[in-house]
């Protein structure tokens, strides 16, 4: 009972890891990219309209590519487990011995005696099934990953460069000048950053302080850049 709670709490803990690893990916290019390009429209264009529908197609284009990344990075995981599970089932049908002196081996190195060590073996060989996903998991280090990775992986990054990109670019819908609504969304997303910065850092054990710093001021020369480039050029 003890080792089926202890198996659902861990498998929790990387579906949320898994999620958050989606959303950082997602929310960090969404709020510096269209960040980026609007600063740079806003100092070569004299309309926000521009600005609104090259902002909403560069939303709508990195959203799907960068989810369709996410995708393929969950497909190749997924690809990759099914390739090594097949590898090992053959392994097991065809190449036992060798198997058994693997598995021996692992007990060996946990520090179980000789005599633990083939009376375990022997124990978990009896299932083939469970003998395969223990060598899968001890030998190659993989864990068996969850069916619906990829599409989740593919809808958790693309809304949340959609949400992300949405910030920077609102202010440009009810403003019609672009210096004036580029100096909203400075303030405005400058704050985001910094807010997921603090928390992104929190959460991945580095200082919240410098972390949420590093992020603000990475977008912030990101859109300085794209401005300068944009007022030099179209100049």
């Amino acid at each position: 009972m003890d080792t089926h709670l202890h198996h659902y709490h861990k498998e929790e803990h990387l579906k949320s890891s898994d999620l958050l690893r989606d959303v950082v990916i997602g929310m960090s290019d969404g709020l510096t990219v269209p960040f980026a390009l609007a600063a740079g429209l806003s100092g070569a264009v004299d309309s926000t309209s521009i600005i609104v529908i090259a902002g909403i197609a560069e939303i709508a284009a990195g959203s799907i590519a960068m989810g369709l990344g996410g995708y393929l990075a969950g497909k190749t995981e997924q690809d990759h487990y099914t390739s090594e599970l097949k590898r090992e089932h053959y392994e097991v049908d065809n190449l036992r011995h060798r198997e058994i002196e693997e598995t021996k081996e692992f007990f060996k190195n946990i520090g179980l005696s000789e005599e633990l060590q083939g009376k375990a073996t022997e124990e978990i060989a009896k299932d083939k099934k469970q003998w395969v996903e223990f060598m899968m998991k001890y030998e190659l280090g993989l864990e068996k990953p969850d069916p619906r990775r990829a599409t989740k992986s593919a809808l958790n990054i693309g809304l949340s460069y959609v949400f992300g990109g949405l910030v920077p670019l609102s202010p440009y819908f009810f403003i019609d000048t672009p210096l004036q609504a580029l100096s909203i969304s400075l303030v405005v997303t400058l704050l985001c950053l910094f807010v997921f910065g603090w928390f992104k850092s929190k959460i991945t054990g580095m200082n919240p302080w410098w972390g949420a710093l590093r992020v603000m001021l990475i977008g912030a020369a990101a859109a300085g850049a794209a401005f300068g480039v944009a007022k030099l050029f179209g100049g």
